[in-house]
C-alpha cells in the first residue's frame, strides 16, 4: 500500500526536493534596434543606446516569462560595486495562467 500522507501541495518530499532546484533569472534592462551597417561600425568602448532611462525599471524574467520588475542598485557593504534589483512589483503569474 502507498503512502499518501503528504500529497498536499508543499509537504512532502516533492517539496523538500523542488527547495533545492536552482533557477536562472534573467534581468532585462532594455533592448536596442540598430541597422546592421551601424551594428558592424561599432568599435571598443561604443556606445549601444538603449530604449530605457537609466532609472526606469527592469523586468525580471524566468524564461520568456515576466515575473516581476524591479529597480537596479548598487550592493554596500562586502559585496560594493555589485549590481542588485530591488524589487518593486511582483507580477500575478497564477492567474493569468
Amino acid at each position: 500500500m502507498a503512502d499518501t500522507s503528504s500529497d498536499a501541495p508543499g509537504e512532502g518530499l516533492g517539496a523538500k526536493f523542488l527547495d533545492q532546484v536552482p533557477i536562472e533569472i534573467t534581468v532585462s534592462v532594455g533592448k536596442a534596434r540598430p541597422l546592421l551597417r551601424d551594428l558592424l561600425q561599432i568599435d571598443r568602448g561604443g556606445v549601444l543606446p538603449l530604449d530605457r532611462r537609466i532609472d526606469d525599471p527592469v523586468e525580471l524574467y524566468i524564461g520568456d516569462r515576466l515575473i516581476a520588475r524591479g529597480e537596479l542598485q548598487e550592493v554596500e557593504g562586502a559585496q560594493a560595486g555589485q549590481i542588485a534589483v530591488r524589487l518593486t512589483e511582483i507580477i500575478d503569474t497564477v492567474s493569468g495562467a
